[in-house]
């Protein structure tokens, strides 16, 4: 946790102040008591409230630290949203995706799973999609408006293209989509070499041939192995890495998914379990990550847990509102328990 304003964390010293005080006004209070002829009436007023009274007023000095840390105005180290990022979803819809050993079918599965990622997803952030079977196909440019792309994932398998399944080219065609549509950089001001020495200028210079990371990630999910295409799925990632993109894949299936095909009359049962060796290999070679989805659940989870970390980069969260909300709920506390516990006559 950092502060923005950390000199005003002095002001927690008034907390010890006000408990010396406290202490100080009991110790004459007690001093200076009212008599009470009565001493019966006393002990029965005063009977198992003797660490009660102390409590309302502990409370409140623990809120009162929480203000004083609110007014150095904390921050935590978090993921924030980017502001120039962008995400291109890449999802299977070979036939393969049509098998059901991920209810109630791989394809149903993956475009829930999609939908859950576009809710955790931060809304500045644009989301492009492409389809791909034997051949890549853009079925929304990147956008932030996340209802479009919402509707494409929708009709995600009522327009099939060739058959197969042509991982590479689908990378290629997502990293033309990525670098197509990322926005202009602004350039950089000239640099000032007045008063610096040779020494100085080559310093602030980034080393030769240092890696660039880009603002655009792919989200890559496949059911197969490669069938289909011109590039193969390590060419396709050797793009990928070339552009600085992380390339995060999901394998969706289990080993024992089977298709059931008629041909001729005959009905026929073909093996379709998922590739995760080579979703694994993209994943390494560019930097991003690697899940196994082996049920509906699992890929959801997978697609959620990247919604909350794509788009985001390191950075400062203000959490002075929490210190003051919960400043707040420990007055309340406070006031209550005193008002609950003090001292009444029978």
């Amino acid at each position: 946790m950092s502060f923005a304003r950390p000199l005003l964390l002095l002001t927690i010293l008034v907390v010890p102040a006000v408990a010396a005080l406290y202490l100080l006004v009991e110790r004459r209070r007690a001093r200076y008591a009212v008599r009470y002829t009565n001493l019966d009436l006393l002990a029965s007023v005063s009977r198992g409230r003797s660490w009660r009274r102390y409590v309302p007023p502990t409370i409140f000095l623990l809120a009162l630290a929480l203000v004083s840390i609110a007014l150095a105005r904390p921050h935590v180290r978090t993921l924030v949203a980017g502001d120039t990022a962008t995400v291109i979803l890449v999802i299977d819809d070979s036939g393969s995706m049509e098998a059901d050993d991920v209810k109630p079918t791989r394809l149903a599965a993956a475009q829930d799973a999609v939908r859950a990622f576009l809710d955790r997803v931060p809304s500045n952030v644009r989301v492009g999609l492409i389809v791909f079977a034997g051949e890549p196909q853009v079925a929304a440019p990147p956008t932030v408006d996340h209802q479009l792309v919402r509707s494409a994932v929708g009709a995600i398998g009522e327009f099939p293209g060739f058959g197969g399944t042509a991982i590479g080219d689908a990378l290629a065609a997502a990293v033309q989509l990525a670098q197509q549509s990322a926005p202009p950089v602004p350039p950089k001001p000239p640099v000032v070499t007045t008063g610096q020495t040779i020494a100085f200028r080559a310093a602030a210079q980034p080393a030769a041939g240092a890696a660039k990371r880009s603002p655009v990630s792919i989200l890559f999910l496949s059911d197969g192995s490669q069938t289909r295409g011109f590039l193969q799925p390590l060419d396709g990632a050797a793009r990928a890495k070339a552009a600085g993109i992380p390339v995060f894949t999901i394998a969706l299936g289990t080993p024992q998914g089977t298709l059931t095909r008629s041909f001729g009359g005959f009905t026929r049962t073909i093996p379709v379990p998922p590739d995760p060796a080579t979703l694994r290999a993209i994943a390494t070679t560019t930097g991003g990550t690697f899940s196994a989805a082996r049920s509906a659940s699992a890929v959801k989870a997978a697609y959620a847990n990247l919604g909350s970390r794509i788009g985001r980069k390191p950075g400062l969260r203000g959490v002075t509102s929490s210190f003051l909300a919960l400043a707040a709920a420990l007055v309340a506390g406070a006031v209550a328990l005193s008002m609950l516990w003090s001292p009444r006559l029978p």
